[in-house]
């Protein structure tokens, strides 16, 4: 995933909707030799452990399991028959829907499979199919929405049911090669996109299963239950007729081990992280570059590596690379001169361990294991949303890591006990469109009933996330100006529950502005009255206010903030309707 405007490489957490997360620009795909940490080695332990989290909100747990993505399916093989190259007589294939294979009519790969690229060779309007494809986005949201485009190969396979039964290669722009194994069948009759292909190809569309016995078998759109919901199927391989969809998977895979066909196994979404980022910030890699030895870790008492402070950001790209002298070193097994890496590592990496780090602050090593012993786990945390498949899963696999590199003990392989995820203050984006088709932000000062002074009309986009690039951001310092830091705080508790965004509106900070003056205003008259006298309402004003202490501290002490201040909005009711409020 490469950043065309930060110059750098992203991780697939780091694409969103195609674009990169800190630019927002349009992400490519290119091929480059990088690092990663086999975060994918972990994939099961860190699906199961999510069980544990009960202090964490429900919604987390799910976006990290999504993001992890585990699925039982059945791997196996089709070979190819003419016209194949060299090399690619078999073509693997993963399936979490085996009870669909006798459905099958096509057979897709993905544009940058390796029988695809060894065709591209070969095939000039083959490889121009396969670059168009290539600028497409990554996520799973943008290949279901994109007109799905195909290019037949010439290539056929055989059935793994009837080797006499020959399917169609097509190479697919909605097939992505870093899941499962970059090639699928189609069974349009039970697959959107299968069937959204297949309808534009004119390929066969074969049912296998009917919602029932006497449905009719002509397919107008793609039928997809629910693998819970019992079925009709028309084909005995699977085997009772009346089945759910779990029960003739588990048939199909046993079916298929038993022909000698494929083999059930167990997959996962998650990919290594990569790390590698062509830019200065971020720790270097420690590894060396010699022509005679290869690529070679530094030496441990060379540690840390420290960047070079005489850089220069006059050119895009990695400064590193430019540098006169930096990346000059010895190689620390043969003494050779050599090079370093200039690759950095995403900044990511620094995160994921701070909080063992604060266990030992002033510590010449990493940690010291007794006080992370001591101190570990951090008993409640607070962050965004934003993080539940960054931050927070790189997190739990650097504390396995580290317990087994001995930095923490094994009381803290789930670093975080609680996690509480606010929500951020968010404000709408005034968006325009410059003569090339780039979004050009502007100030909401500069925008009057959708418009900018010249008249030209903006896009708005309401409740965004604030940020200084998108020209979004409420100045903190007019807001205290016209009505002073208590109204900005009051509001942005008072307005809806911490773990939801909160939209700044004038209208709301008015609000808050009007409340607070009317405590100031009750207060002021209080220290005016005669202490001594007793009225006829301070028994009941009494009750009152300790209820509002229990509430509102009940609401402090479970992040009810809002809930909190709206019972400090019901005793300042109250407090109206004595002398004080008059």
């Amino acid at each position: 995933n490469w950043d065309p405007e930060d110059m750098t490489v992203l991780a697939n957490e780091q694409v969103i909707d195609g674009k990169g997360w800190r630019s927002g620009a349009e992400v490519e795909k290119r091929d480059l030799t990088q690092w990663f940490f086999k975060i994918s080695d972990y994939a099961d332990e860190l699906n199961t452990a999510l069980e544990g989290l009960d202090n964490w909100p429900a919604k987390v747990r799910l976006m990290q399991e999504n993001w992890i993505g585990e699925s039982r399916g059945l791997q196996f093989a089709f070979s190819t028959t003419a016209n194949a190259p060299k090399g690619h007589d078999r073509i693997e294939v993963y399936t979490t829907r085996p009870d669909t294979l006798n459905g099958a009519s096509f057979v897709g790969i993905s544009p940058d499979h390796p029988l695809a690229k060894a065709l591209e060779a070969d095939n000039a309007e083959l490889a121009a199919f396969c670059a168009e494809c290539r600028k497409g986005g990554t996520t799973a949201a943008e290949v279901e929405t994109a007109e799905k485009m195909g290019f037949n190969t010439g290539i056929t396979v055989r059935h793994p049911f009837d080797t006499d039964h020959h399917l169609p290669v097509y190479i697919a722009n909605f097939i992505l090669m870093d899941y499962g194994t970059g090639a699928i069948f189609g069974c349009p009759a039970h697959d959107v996109r299968d069937f959204e292909f297949a309808t534009k190809y004119e390929l066969p569309i074969i049912s296998t299963f009917l919602p029932t016995e006497d449905a009719d078998p002509k397919v107008t759109e793609a039928y997809v239950p629910m693998k819970t919901e019992k079925v009709f199927y028309n084909g005995g391989f699977a085997g009772e007729q009346w089945q759910t969809g779990e029960q003739a998977i588990a048939a199909a895979i046993d079916f298929c081990e038993a022909k000698g066909i494929g083999q059930g196994v167990t997959k996962y979404r998650l990919r290594d992280w990569g790390l590698s980022r062509q830019r200065y910030w971020g720790c270097p890699i420690p590894v060396v570059h010699c022509d005679d030895c290869g690529v070679v870790p530094e030496k441990k008492e060379n540690l840390p590596i420290e960047l070079p402070f005489d850089v220069t950001f006059d050119i895009p790209g990695n400064p590193l690379d430019r540098h006169p002298t930096w990346r000059n070193t010895a190689c620390p097994s043969c003494g050779k001169a050599a090079l370093r890496e200039t690759d950095t590592m995403d900044t990511f990496v620094d995160s994921s361990w701070y909080f063992a780090r604060f266990t030992s602050p002033h510590a010449d090593t990493p940690t010291i294991k007794e006080d992370a012993e001591y101190w570990m786990n951090v008993d409640q945390y607070i962050g965004g949303i934003e993080h539940a498949i960054l931050h927070l899963l790189y997190s739990r696999f650097f504390a396995r890591a580290m317990q087994i590199t001995g930095h923490l003990p094994e009381g803290a392989i789930e670093p975080f006990n609680a996690l509480f995820t606010q929500g951020m203050v968010t404000h709408e984006i005034y968006e325009t469109k410059d003569e090339r088709g780039r979004p050009v932000y502007h100030l909401p000062e500069d925008v009057t009933d959708g418009k900018l002074t010249d008249g030209t009309e903006v896009q708005i986009t309401p409740s965004a996330k604030m940020s200084k690039s998108k020209k979004n951001v409420v100045d903190p310092l007019g807001i205290i100006a016209n009505y002073g830091a208590d109204t900005a705080r009051w509001f942005v508790l008072s307005d809806s529950p911490p773990e939801r965004d909160v939209e700044w509106t004038a209208s709301g900070a008015e609000a808050a502005y009007k409340h607070l003056n009317r405590v100031h205003n009750i207060s002021t008259r209080i220290t005016e009255m005669d202490k001594d006298a007793k009225g006829t309402g301070d028994d009941d004003l009494l009750r009152a206010m300790h209820k509002a202490i229990h509430d509102v501290t009940v609401g402090v002490e479970s992040f009810g903030f809002n809930a909190a201040i709206a019972k400090l909005y019901g005793f300042t009711a109250v407090m109206q309707k004595t002398k004080a409020g008059y």
